[in-house]
Formats: C-alpha cells, structure tokens, sequence
C-alpha cells in the first residue's frame, strides 16, 4: 500500500516508518524536514495534492509542548482535521490517527483537548478511522524516555508530592504493531487506548529506569505541587516537557482498561523489563 505518514521524523514515525517498509509498503513520509509546514496546511486543498495515489493516511503528529510557531491549535486540531476532509474528498479510506490517553471527555488541558477535537473530526467521517491513544511510551530514542531516564539517574529522584501518580507504560513495539494490525483489520471505526497491563506508580517507574541503567535504588526528592509549579519556569527552557500543563496532566494520571487492546492484537502488551528501555520496534 502506499501510504502517507505525517510526523514520520518523530519517535512514533521513525519506526512506523521502518516497520511499514519493512512489510513491503510504499512510505511518502511529511514532516517538516521533507517541506510540510503544518502550520500553514489548515485547509483540505493544501493536503489534496499530496493524497494522489495514497491507500492509508496516518497522521503522527504531536508536540509536548508549545514552541515559536509550534501550536497545539495548528499542529492537534487544524492541520489533522483539513487532512482528514481532504482523505474524505479524494476517497483515501482508511485513516489512523495517534491520538493521546486522556484526550477523552475528561481532557482539561491544551494539549488532550487540542487531540480531541481532531478526533471528533475524523470520528464525524465517512471513513475507516482509528483513533489511537497510546499511553506514555518508552523506548530506545524515545524524548520523554530520554528525560526520565536523565532523571532516574540523579543521586536523588525528583517527584511530584509523594510521586504515586499512576501510569501505564507502554512500549515503543506494542504502539507499532497496533498501528499495523489497523491497516488490515476488518474492523475500523474504533477508539483504542494502548496502554500495557501494568499500572506503576511515577516514582516506582524513575526506581525502574535506575535499575535498567545499572544503579541501586535512590531516595525520593519531593516537590511540593505549588513548588513544581513555580520551577516549570526555568524548566521550560531545559525541555518542553517541564511545563505547568504537563506538570498538571502528570498529577491528575490518566489510566485505560488493556482488554480491548489485547482483544485487537491477539497477546498482551509486552510487560514492562529493563531490557526494553534500550530496545525499539525493530
């Protein structure tokens, strides 16, 4: 099949990418480095050119945080939402879009909701959608893996209050070969969290990055809420990912049921081994 895959140069895309090549598809990839501006794609005429010749869209696009140009607004909603028209217009049936867990009816924040609203729009569609909403997913190349494990490695681990926010990893491999499976499942129009089978606590998560780097337990650092808030100012210029919002979504914890997952692949999501903080999808 031929398929148009946006986001392709970020960690979901690389090895969706490789993987679908792999399986012997054609791979148009657009991202920024190819000459997709995003932020200016907000209508379906500026993505029907590209959807000649296409079988399957898979829209990988996502930011953490907000950068420049780099808006939710653009980048979530109305880019993602021209594209999905547009497939509607040249009859590019099947879509998959990669959404986030907790861009549901309870999304609060820029980001879930910004993802939300470019679900509805697809879901609104006549096509053979699929809206993913992987979990916080860890792997080799992975940036907000690279940051907790740069954390985990700190004399002492830095958490929010008392660090037992709740969170069900998911590997890098599980979220390719769910994305996979839905280009040949009979069965689309689905909404699908992809989360793994084991519920950890963010602090216990930062003592499991130690151990896989080869480091004994550490004592816990705790940051009063208020405080964490007040440091994500000079965080922010350190990572994307230390800001308040995402500081909030990491204090509110978001969890799904794995059944359907297991129910779509056929197994269970691989379970969480030190191993595989150093592993990819390939």
């Amino acid at each position: 099949m031929n398929v148009l895959l946006t986001g392709a140069s970020g960690f979901i895309g690389r090895n969706l990418a490789a993987a679908l090549v792999s399986a012997g598809h054609c791979v148009t990839p657009a991202s920024r480095s190819k000459g997709f501006d995003f932020c200016r794609m907000l209508s379906p005429g500026d993505w029907s050119p590209h959807l000649r010749g296409i079988d399957v869209v898979i829209n990988s696009v996502g930011i953490i945080g907000e950068t420049g140009r780099q808006r939710f607004k653009a980048l979530h909603e109305l880019a993602p939402s021209a594209l999905f028209r547009a497939c509607a217009e040249a009859g590019v049936r099947r879509v998959l879009q990669i959404s986030a867990l907790g861009a549901d009816e309870s999304a609060f924040s820029a980001y879930h909701l910004s993802k939300r609203a470019a679900d509805d729009t697809l879901r609104g569609l006549d096509l053979d959608w699929f809206v993913l909403r992987p979990s916080l997913i860890y792997g080799l190349g992975g940036k907000s893996a690279g940051l907790f494990m740069r954390l985990a490695k700190l004399p002492m681990i830095p958490v929010i209050g008392n660090g037992q926010q709740m969170i069900q990893p998911v590997h890098i491999s599980d979220v390719i070969a769910t994305l996979m499976q839905c280009l040949s499942s009979p069965e689309p129009r689905q909404t699908l969290d992809i989360v793994g089978t084991e519920t950890i606590s963010f602090a216990e998560w930062l003592q499991t990055m130690r151990r896989a780097q080869g480091l004994p337990r550490a004592p816990i650092l705790r940051f009063p809420f208020r405080l964490a808030m007040l440091l994500t100012g000079l965080g922010r210029h350190f990572s994307p990912m230390l800001r308040a919002e995402n500081l909030r979504m990491l204090q509110t914890g978001v969890w799904a049921d794995f059944r359907p997952l297991i129910r779509f692949l056929g197994r269970p999501p691989l379970t969480i081994k030190t191993s595989l903080f150093f592993t990819n999808a390939n």
